[in-house]
C-alpha cells in the first residue's frame, strides 16, 4: 500500500498547485484554497509530484 502525505504547513496550495498539474493519477485536487490527496491507492509512485514541489511537502512511500 501507498502511502502520501502532505504537510500542509509548508503547501500553499493555490499560489502552487504544481502537484495538482503534474500528477498523472490526479492523485491531488484542489480543496477551497488548498491541496488535498484524492485516492491514494491509484499512486503509481512515480514521484513526479515529490520532484516538482518547491516546498518539499509531498513524501511517498510505496
Amino acid at each position: 500500500m501507498v502511502n502520501i502525505s502532505l504537510d500542509q504547513d509548508k503547501c500553499k496550495g493555490l499560489e502552487c498547485g504544481e502537484c495538482v498539474d503534474v500528477c498523472p493519477m490526479e492523485i491531488f485536487q484542489f480543496e477551497g484554497d488548498k491541496v488535498t490527496i484524492n485516492h491514494p491507492e491509484d499512486c503509481i509512485i512515480c514521484e513526479v509530484c515529490v520532484d516538482v514541489c518547491p516546498n518539499q511537502c509531498i513524501s511517498v512511500k510505496g
